[in-house]
């Protein structure tokens, strides 16, 4: 999919005067907002992750929308609740490794609260009991068997890092083993197979991760509509004469870890800020009759995508789904993900696309979009960059104004065109 602005493609006066009124100014402050220490990275299930809910329903409810939340629950997220602690030692000198520099908590990890210090075991030795275990690279389930079979300590796997050399936080993983373990660097790894193999090395680490069942809250808002004005517009969905769209995005994050900020502006205070947005300008102008339109701001995506599982199934089969996850860094062009039976909805939106300017690219979406399309809705999926994404790099310097606009733009254009009466 591309697509290109054309002599043919300008916005008329109505659609113009609503692209002119989206705001970056506006876009920033929620950005800023949502990334804010009181928020504390908006983990689900945490007071940060509550508050924002609570801040977002009043945003909405301040546009005349008709706002309410809805729980539900969640299980296996993965919580550090304190710093893990990783050193290795050899001939009397001690390295201290840097938590999300050099190491991190590796998903399948089972919970070593304090720190336990032991000799490293390479991952074809036979002797693995009370020893940590440096695992192969790329093969770290194998020595995770061997280290539960053989009474280890724990598995030292390799993995790798951003372009920035940060180790992103995840809090949805695979089951937990029986035995910790801890991720490395590759370089970190590298350094100690060549010290291993050099002679004794000591290990002292810990892993504070436990697995927690908690609860979600998803934030649904139904925007105002007109009085009935005769004709009703509505191209594609919500049966004949009717359109119904929700707009959605996702705003948790994956939560500060014990001593970091993990902010989380790109993912996903940036699709929120742009959805936000849109449904403030579209809200001001007056839509057909037949126009429903409803906002989603989802909890638990970063957790498994919980909140859109829970909300999927409630909706009506004819409703089109625009699913915004990352507004921050558009580059060449944005990934747009269709699925469902989106044709109709696909193709207005590539239309939208020529109207604004905005350059379109298929691309997979992993995100919310595929719970609705999994669902059977018309269910597409836009994703505009991420920078510093799940790191403390992901701040709100790094969301691009210009990015901001085009993604709210796009859905206000879209929104638009679905709504206008079908061509006789």
């Amino acid at each position: 999919m591309t697509s290109t602005t054309s002599a043919m493609d300008r916005p008329t006066a109505d659609l113009a005067a609503l692209l002119e009124a989206v705001s970056a100014e506006r876009m920033q402050a929620t950005v800023h907002e949502l990334a804010g220490d009181h928020y504390a990275g908006r983990r689900v299930g945490t007071p940060g992750g509550r508050a924002a809910a609570t801040w977002l329903a009043e945003r909405l409810g301040e546009l005349g929308a008709e706002v309410r939340l809805s729980g539900f629950d969640v299980a296996d997220v993965r919580e550090l609740y304190d710093t893990p602690v990783l050193e290795w030692s050899v001939g009397g000198q001690t390295r201290r490794l840097e938590h999300r520099r050099d190491f991190v908590e590796h998903l399948a990890s089972a919970e070593l609260p304090h720190p336990h210090a032991a000799p490293l075991a390479g991952h074809s030795e036979s002797a693995l009991r009370g020893r940590w275990v440096l695992a192969e690279a790329g093969d770290w389930a194998q020595a995770c068997e061997r280290a539960e079979a053989h009474g280890a300590v724990g598995v030292l796997s390799a993995r790798g890092t951003d372009a920035e050399g940060w180790m992103p936080k995840m809090i949805a993983g695979p089951p937990a083993r029986q035995v910790p373990v801890l991720a490395l660097h590759n370089e970190v790894h590298a350094r100690l197979a060549e010290a291993l193999a050099g002679g004794p090395v000591q290990v002292t680490g810990s892993m504070p991760l436990r697995q927690i069942a908690t609860r979600g809250h998803n934030v649904h808002a139904r925007l105002p509509r007109p009085p009935h004005q005769g004709r009703s517009g509505g191209r594609a969905g919500g049966g004949e004469g009717q359109v119904r769209v929700l707009l959605t995005a996702h705003y948790d994050g994956v939560g500060d870890d014990p001593d970091r900020r993990l902010p989380a502006a790109a993912d996903n205070a940036s699709g929120v800020a742009a959805v936000l947005e849109a449904a403030r300008v579209l809200s001001a102008t007056r839509m057909p009759a037949g126009m429903e339109l409803l906002v989603a701001f989802l909890d638990a995506e970063e957790a498994g995508a919980w909140g859109s599982a829970h909300h999927a199934p409630t909706l009506p089969p004819d409703t089109l789904v625009i699913n915004l996850d990352g507004a921050a860094q558009l580059h060449q062009a944005a990934a747009v993900e269709a699925g469902g039976p989106a044709h109709s909805l696909l193709a207005t939106l590539d239309q939208a696309a020529r109207l604004t300017g905005a350059p379109l690219r298929a691309g997979a979406m992993a995100s919310d979009n595929r719970r609705y399309a999994a669902a059977g809705l018309a269910a597409i999926g836009i994703g505009m960059g991420m920078p510093g994404y799940q790191t403390p790099a992901e701040t709100p310097e790094r969301v691009e104004p210009d990015t901001l606009l085009a993604a709210a733009r796009l859905l206000v254009a879209t929104v638009w065109l679905l709504a206008q009466p079908p061509q006789d």
